[in-house]
């Protein structure tokens, strides 16, 4: 068995077994300390809709989204006013973003003219954002599925129109550019989950740069969507490779509950949510990706996911590497450390993969985390993230709704003087 002392790898040196953690209080046992790693902060409390991501400007500005595709009280069904993106606030508020218009479609976000009901189709209007991301000129972005839960939760299917990813500029609260998904690259059943951007104008045609973007549906095809920000052009790489898709037969847990999946009036089954976090190495060469159901560690040259040419495909899936088991994680983040950051949900954790060494190291650890959705890199040497309860929610086992409001965002200081990396 193990001796007393041991050691213990970290990226910032070696712990020596006296600087180990000990059993606190009159306990004689040795026990888990819970904690782990600088302190995290919190930073802003969600009262009313459910959120996942979280996108911080280079000013401080706050934004996250409400997607009416994870939870139906999100979703705008025409008489109740509700936002998928709002701006935060100091006082735990937040207000419809770039516009309370442009978040309430005519009608609400389903049509229920077409059987069965489908994602409404306009192109001038948020259906359900996935994620919200800050490219490197102070642009927000914002991803748009087009689909969202009817009252049962019943996901809908998407229509032309909805899915889309929309530029909005900080300095005026404009919206600068809109790009839709053809039906080629993002199905009815396809659910467009994160994104990251290389604005660098030698990696497109279109000379404005790239982005990159996951599909995690449940029901349909997974794979990474890739878009020319110039021209507007979108195609599909690794559509159906297993390292997109979910692992058969995945389970986990989180504080001690099995994570099984539910649909309505379907027996309950294992994790079925394929590619879904996504970061870019701080040079922008490499994609890391993960699934939600599954552990491993994905990566691929974005050279091979930017060529489009009839031989592309087979080169891009010859060029995936793997680099090992890294935990549950939904969202991943970069720093100009180069660490990878992502979730480790059954650690109440968050870790990070440092690419210079490839080697996987836990950063932060505190009985509050649950469900780590999605993080932003700040300028202001933070690490950002929201923490929601997803998987305490009813589309997992056993079918109650347990979570309890508020759902939280916090941050934490990034080691070694960290930062947002630039590519433009």
């Amino acid at each position: 068995m193990f001796g007393r002392k041991f050691l213990a790898v970290a990226s910032f040196g070696l712990l020596a077994s006296a600087d180990w953690p000990r059993a606190r209080g009159n306990s004689q046992v040795f026990r888990d300390p819970l904690t782990y790693g600088p302190e995290i902060e919190l930073v802003h409390l969600y009262y009313d809709e459910f959120p996942t991501g979280i996108a911080v400007s280079s000013t401080g500005r706050m934004f996250s989204n409400y997607p009416g595709g994870l939870d139906a009280n999100n979703t705008n069904n025409g008489r109740n006013r509700k936002y998928t993106i709002a701006e935060l606030f100091d006082d735990n508020t937040e207000r419809p973003y770039p516009s309370a218009r442009i978040n309430n479609p005519p009608g609400g976000a389903i049509n229920y003219t077409t059987y069965p009901p489908t994602g409404a189709n306009y192109q001038d209007y948020l259906i359900g954002s996935q994620s919200c991301v800050i490219d490197s000129a102070d642009r927000l972005w914002i991803l748009d599925t087009g689909r969202v839960l009817t009252p049962n939760g019943t996901l809908v299917p998407a229509s032309y129109g909805g899915p889309k990813l929309i530029g909005v500029d900080l300095e005026t609260d404009q919206i600068i550019k809109t790009i839709v998904f053809p039906t080629t690259v993002a199905f009815a059943d396809s659910y467009l989950n994160d994104v990251r951007f290389d604005l660098r104008p030698e990696v497109a045609a279109g000379g404005e740069g790239v982005a990159y973007i996951t599909d995690s549906s449940v029901e349909g095809r997974n794979g990474i969507v890739i878009v020319d920000l110039g021209t507007g052009e979108s195609w599909r790489h690794l559509d159906g490779h297993p390292s997109v898709r979910p692992e058969l037969q995945w389970s986990a847990s989180l504080w001690g509950v099995p994570l099984y999946q539910l649909r309505p009036g379907q027996p309950f089954t294992y994790g079925a949510f394929g590619s879904d976090g996504i970061a870019l190495s701080a040079n922008g060469a490499t994609l890391f990706y993960k699934v939600v159901a599954g552990r491993q560690l994905f990566s691929i040259p974005t050279a091979r996911l930017r060529d489009n040419s009839a031989t592309s495909e087979v080169r891009a899936q010859s060029a995936i590497n793997t680099h090992g088991q890294t935990g549950v994680t939904d969202g991943m983040e970069t720093d100009t450390n180069n660490f990878i950051y992502h979730g480790n949900m059954e650690q109440d954790a968050i870790s990070f993969f440092n690419v210079r060494n490839g080697t996987d190291t836990l950063f932060v650890r505190d009985p509050r985390l649950n469900w780590i959705d999605t993080f932003s890199t700040g300028a202001d040497g933070y690490l950002y993230f929201t923490n929601n309860q997803l998987v305490f929610g009813p589309g997992f086992y056993p079918g109650t709704d347990r979570r309890e409001r508020p759902f939280s965002l916090w941050r934490v200081q990034l080691p070694n003087n960290g930062t947002k990396p630039i590519l433009m």
